[in-house]
């Protein structure tokens, strides 16, 4: 059983390599759909929430979306371009569906549980099992976001949160710049 602690320790992937090894577990051990959620999470930063609860016809042929967000209630721009074809080839394999993410039982979409149970699934795979969770994917977007962009005002706002502080905090930014701080001081 998963403790509360737990749930709450995931971390983002701070690795192209263990992000490409994830992707790659995904595909294999998972299939297609596991796979387009995480790709569609780590570069939204969309809730699994949100995630989940996606259909084909706000999707299919869109670069580009609004979502109203469970959690805030607030709508939310999402740009998918740089995933269009990949989500797009992925669409024609659901032919007749009308969830993004489809269960397997039933005719609705996945839970959030079972976007849990595979990506942990995945991470073990590839030896990733700790701190993986759903939100891996929100917070790996974000640590990948500011990594590549260095702007907290701009992440803040996408990820919705009140404080910058909190921003840095939810990616485990803080905790790593000081210790590469501390790896290049001298005295």
């Amino acid at each position: 059983m998963t403790t509360k602690a737990e749930v709450y320790d995931v971390q983002p992937i701070r690795s192209k390599e263990k992000l490409e090894d994830m992707k790659w577990s995904l595909k294999k051990w998972c299939g297609q759909r596991d796979y387009i959620l995480f790709l569609i999470g780590i570069n939204t930063g969309l809730r699994v929430g949100d995630l989940v609860k996606l259909k084909i016809k706000q999707i299919k042929g869109k670069k580009k979306i609004t979502v109203k967000e469970g959690k805030t209630k607030k709508p939310r721009v999402i740009q998918l371009t740089n995933i269009y074809d990949e989500i797009q080839a992925y669409i024609k394999t659901l032919e007749g569906a009308e969830w993004l993410f489809p269960s397997r039982q039933g005719n609705s979409h996945i839970t959030t549980t079972q976007a849990y149970r595979q990506l942990v699934k995945a991470g073990k795979m590839v030896d990733m099992e700790d701190g993986i969770g759903t939100h891996t994917m929100r917070k790996t977007f974000g640590y990948w976001f500011y990594k590549q962009t260095k702007d907290i005002a701009k992440l803040q706002e996408i990820l919705n949160h009140s404080k910058p502080e909190i921003t840095k905090r939810y990616i485990g930014i803080t905790q790593e710049e000081i210790e590469d701080s501390l790896n290049e001081f001298v005295l």
